[in-house]
């Protein structure tokens, strides 16, 4: 019986012919028979793919046959089978689109000028040892966040990861310059960009979650500082790390609590909507 399972991964690495790693990477995930989303750039490459156990690990083993991404971190999960739709494999500027492919530089060790990586272990010694000179920020899309989020996290009013640049220019965050910033993201790769960014913005003290939520949730769970469960780009839509997982999100129809999302039509002007299952079965029979 096929058992699936996806990984999640990325490496920040120069790449002198991104091109020629796509089409490497294309052939090795189409040849065992994995679907999902890889994305290549002259700073390295982020990929999502799943497909079945036995497929994925062979996947795994050759992307990790080349040098620069052997050290790759590699986040299992549960499959759902059919999670993504096809395989997408792109050279891109970024492999995260900030649109400040310019501002970042990279070398064999990872981004240059990052913020420091904390373990989960180290982040809660940080916040015991700070308490409230700690602030947490969120590195994903807004919408994210209604679901689940570091307690009292600072959470960006963006709907893509391009907004970020303008949301740090604009100064309405100045004024955390003088606090220990912790930035955080689902795996690790938006947060990597966005502590560069702040640094070179002169917020002194920037820190990242080492191996973003999901590391996180390996290791605490719901029993430390992340509340709610978490977004993820694929047919799954959100997890949770146990079923102790608080529910943050609230319906948009009833004001109910939920973290099931729904895609919308595009006549409704949103793409993404939470939505109970009661009212999502109600709209069915209507």
């Amino acid at each position: 019986m096929a058992v699936p399972k996806i990984v999640l991964f990325y490496a920040f690495t120069p790449l002198l012919d991104p091109e020629a790693i796509r089409l490497w990477q294309y052939t090795l995930a189409e040849a065992h028979n994995l679907t999902g989303r890889i994305l290549v750039s002259k700073h390295g490459i982020n990929a999502t793919v799943g497909g079945d156990i036995h497929d994925v690990k062979r996947y795994v083993k050759g992307t990790r046959s080349y040098a620069p991404f052997k050290n790759a971190d590699i986040k299992w999960s549960d499959g759902l089978g059919d999670d993504f739709p096809r395989l997408s494999v792109k050279v891109r500027p970024e492999i995260v689109t900030f649109g400040a492919p310019d501002e970042l530089r990279v070398d064999a060790n990872g981004v240059i000028g990052g913020g420091m990586h904390l373990a989960p272990g180290d982040l809660h010694r940080l916040v015991e040892g700070r308490g409230e000179d700690v602030v947490f920020f969120d590195g994903r899309n807004a919408f994210e966040a209604q679901i689940g989020r570091f307690r009292n996290a600072v959470v960006p009013d963006v709907s893509t990861t391009r907004d970020f640049v303008q949301e740090l220019d604009s100064g309405k965050y100045d004024h955390l310059k003088g606090k220990a910033v912790v930035t955080y993201c689902t795996g690790g790769v938006r947060c990597e960009v966005l502590s560069s960014l702040m640094l070179s913005r002169g917020f002194g003290e920037v820190y990242q979650l080492d191996g973003g939520i999901i590391r996180y949730g390996e290791e605490f769970g719901d029993a430390g500082l992340w509340e709610g469960s978490l977004y993820v780009f694929d047919r799954r839509m959100s997890i949770e790390f146990t079923d102790q997982a608080k529910t943050l999100g609230r319906c948009t129809k009833c004001n109910g609590p939920t973290s099931r999302y729904e895609n919308l039509p595009e006549n409704q002007g949103r793409q993404l909507a939470l939505i109970c299952d009661g009212c999502a079965a109600a709209k069915r029979t209507h």
